[in-house]
């Protein structure tokens, strides 16, 4: 099973081997999607947590009993279809290319599973069709 989830931890926790203890200790595979983690600052990840349900579990109340916040990661990326204007600049942002022109129509194309919701794409499309559910 796979869960994406936002992981909030306080400045003291910054320090912790996260996804190493996720994996030895509960065996779940945590796919770093987004990472904001400074030292003494509040640390953001995003992350796919995989594995068994129960192990998935007691690993977000590890996680949790750690201080470290636990959220689901719902938002995503929202491409207004009726307001784009196909023109591409937001491909040039995208670093996973999950944004495309498709060779032969040049309309744009949006692999949704490639995206790391970096948000690059937003400030740059011309035309505002790119926003986030949240």
């Amino acid at each position: 099973m796979k869960k994406r989830v936002k992981l909030t931890f306080p400045k003291r926790s910054v320090h912790m081997p996260i996804t190493y203890r996720l994996a030895k200790d509960f065996n779940v595979a945590a796919n770093i999607i987004r990472a904001q983690v400074a030292p003494n600052q509040v640390g953001k990840l995003v992350v796919e947590l995989s594995g068994d349900i129960d192990q998935l579990n007691d690993a977000i109340d590890w996680l949790e009993v750690q201080g470290i916040k636990v959220s689901l990661a719902s938002r995503e990326i929202l491409i207004d279809e009726d307001v784009c204007v196909h023109c591409g600049l937001c491909t040039g942002v995208c670093p996973t290319t999950a944004l495309s022109l498709d060779p032969q129509s040049f309309q744009l194309t949006f692999n949704r599973s490639r995206c790391i919701l970096c948000e690059q794409c937003i400030p740059t499309c011309p035309v505002q069709a790119i926003s986030t559910n949240l």
